[in-house]
């Protein structure tokens, strides 16, 4: 393992990074806050030589997505990145390149949606991919940000996967935070991930050629949809491979989940992404106070890794799923998955509690936590923990009252 060279980063440039390491080909880009500084990064290191290959303004991220898995078709390795609005915007074409099983990696830089606007994250924009076929990785820090990119292309290019993956990171939170992160000379990231060579491109770009989609019966198409399954399904494990090759190689290791203080904890917090930090923070006050609190930590979150939450989970009495997203009149869209993941098992917890906390990112304090302690103590009520209370109440009705005020003064 040879020396990395420690250097600050933002989130975003972190990314970038990871698809410099990882010797991309072609960026199709469109720029959207809060994920703009990844692709002009990229196009900067395009222009001045940097990086050999082709960098792409598209007129929309639908065609961003299409460029994209248009040229992974061909063989070359491709990246892109988008956010909020972007991705759904992007959608249809989501559904496409996943189909056509193209490799790639993508990164979403987490944005709350529409209506009302807000910049700040939740996951609802990388929730509402989740059905797509795409791999998912979910980053806390700036170092796994970069890390995810390199191991994303392992897993995307994999002959048992050949799906893109995309890596998520929070905005703001962590698009524009800048933290120490450790970067391998290029033959170091080389040895890990080496040039791409597909296993036999669709189309060749010495022969431009035009393609129709065939049009199937019910049974064709049931046979690619569940070839999908199975790849993506692959994908845990070629993950853990990844994760293993990956340590060897720089020193650190990547499990589908993370646990921390999960061994004699009573209380168990469910988180992902950078207020999972806010959760490990909030743990360690716990326990100097006596209370025997812990969390998880999910990584990867496309395919779903069920048993490995299922046994990190187990034995463990009171558990909250923190959900930073809400799909109206159901609750937090994690919440129902790791119920699904523990309802054969008999030493599953006693009480699992879904909470909505970090909309449109709305900070989460000590108190919060203390406040999904206190509810885990209640009898169960089968309805979720909303992170709300009459300080926000409190504030909302003084911006309406300023709003009128500015009304009737108008």
């Amino acid at each position: 393992m040879k020396t990395q060279k420690k250097t600050m980063l933002t989130g975003n440039k972190a990314a970038a990074w990871g698809a410099r390491m990882a010797g991309v080909e072609y960026v199709p880009a469109f720029p959207i806050t809060p994920q703009t500084e990844i692709v002009e990064t990229l196009a900067k290191w395009f222009a001045d030589g940097t990086l050999q290959g082709k960098f792409t303004n598209m007129d929309s991220e639908h065609s961003m997505f299409m460029a994209a898995g248009s040229a992974g078709a061909t063989g070359v390795r491709v990246f892109t990145a988008s956010s909020s609005q972007g991705i759904l915007h992007g959608m249809e074409s989501l559904y496409t390149i996943t189909g056509w099983r193209t490799p790639m990696v993508i990164v979403n830089v987490s944005r709350a949606l529409a209506t009302p606007i807000t910049l700040e994250p939740d996951h609802n924009d990388v929730m509402s991919t989740r059905d797509c076929g795409l791999i998912q990785l979910h980053a806390e820090t700036c170092q796994e940000v970069f890390d995810f990119v390199l191991m994303g292309y392992r897993i995307a290019e994999d002959p048992d996967v050949c799906l893109p993956v995309l890596v998520n990171l929070d905005g703001f939170y962590l698009s524009f935070t800048r933290e120490p992160v450790l970067i391998p000379d290029e033959e170091e990231a080389r040895n890990f991930l080496p040039l791409y060579k597909a296993m036999q491109p669709v189309f060749q770009a010495s022969r431009p050629m035009a393609r129709a989609s065939a049009v199937f019966g019910g049974a064709t198409y049931t046979s690619f949809k569940l070839q999908q399954d199975m790849a993506c399904r692959n994908a845990e494990k070629c993950f853990n491979q990844a994760a293993q090759d990956f340590e060897k190689y720089f020193g650190r290791f990547y499990g589908p989940v993370e646990a921390f203080h999960l061994d004699d904890a009573e209380y168990v917090f469910v988180m992902s992404n950078s207020f999972a930090t806010k959760g490990k923070s909030a743990v360690l006050k716990l326990r100097q106070q006596g209370i025997k609190a812990g969390l998880l930590k999910l990584r990867l979150f496309r395919p779903f890794p069920g048993e490995a939450i299922a046994s990190a989970l187990a034995g463990h009495a009171k558990v909250a799923v923190i959900d930073q997203n809400l799909a109206p009149g159901m609750g937090g869209i994690t919440y129902p998955e790791i119920v699904t993941s523990l309802y054969s098992r008999e030493d599953r917890p006693e009480k699992i509690l879904s909470v909505i906390g970090g909309l449109g990112g709305k900070d989460m304090d000590d108190q919060d936590f203390m406040a999904i302690i206190e509810h885990l103590d209640k009898p169960d009520s089968g309805t979720p923990l909303y992170l709300y209370d009459e300080k926000d109440v409190s504030s909302f009705n003084r911006l309406q009252q300023i709003a009128k005020l500015k009304e009737a003064l108008s």
